[in-house]
């Protein structure tokens, strides 16, 4: 199995709510699997559809020009609230391998490295400026070895990262594999 590129351009989708907590990522009626995988479709699910059940028009991730997105932008204190990992699992799921914030709540920032989602937090003022952008067939391109982001208009921006969880996204393994593989030296 090859490791992923963390390497990738994208359009991106602008959600500028701010404050959003766990339960409207992934609401708590669908925390009843612990399979990571079918939760996608419910992300997001009280702002996606109608209480009917039909797709809300209206919200961003049911535009056509949403479709394909790897990079969702997102308002200031993304992930609050609870600390379920679904909502990690329900972003993936829908196509997302990075979320750009100005600011992350610790649980889901934690969740989101373990489980391959990128949590880019940059200043308020590029956040402003990806916002305040038309998104629309627009590309932002993520490096994760340089840590850069390169904005639609060329700027590069560099953004934090634990070590070990660079090294764990770079190199597609996790704590406990880390671990297994460095047992010869160990024992030594």
């Amino acid at each position: 199995m090859t490791a992923r590129s963390w390497r990738f351009a994208s359009t991106y989708v602008i959600m500028p709510r701010e404050n959003v907590d766990t339960d409207q990522i992934i609401p708590a009626r669908f925390l009843t699997t612990t399979d990571r995988q079918g939760l996608g479709p419910h992300a997001f699910h009280d702002w996606r559809y109608r209480p009917d059940g039909s797709k809300n028009p209206d919200f961003v991730l049911n535009r056509l020009e949403s479709r394909g997105a790897q990079v969702l932008v997102a308002g200031n204190n993304f992930g609050c609230g609870s600390s379920r990992e679904h909502a990690v699992w329900a972003l993936a799921g829908a196509g997302f391998r990075a979320v750009i914030s100005s600011e992350f709540a610790d649980i889901f920032r934690g969740n989101a490295l373990v489980n391959g989602l990128l949590p880019i937090e940059v200043a308020p003022e590029i956040l402003a400026r990806l916002i305040a952008n038309d998104a629309a067939g627009e590309h932002v391109v993520v490096d994760l070895e340089t840590q850069t982001l390169t904005l639609p208009d060329g700027d590069e921006v560099r953004f934090p990262i634990p070590t070990f969880s660079r090294y764990s996204l770079l190199n597609d393994t996790d704590e406990m594999t880390f671990l297994l593989d460095a047992s010869p030296s160990i024992g030594a």
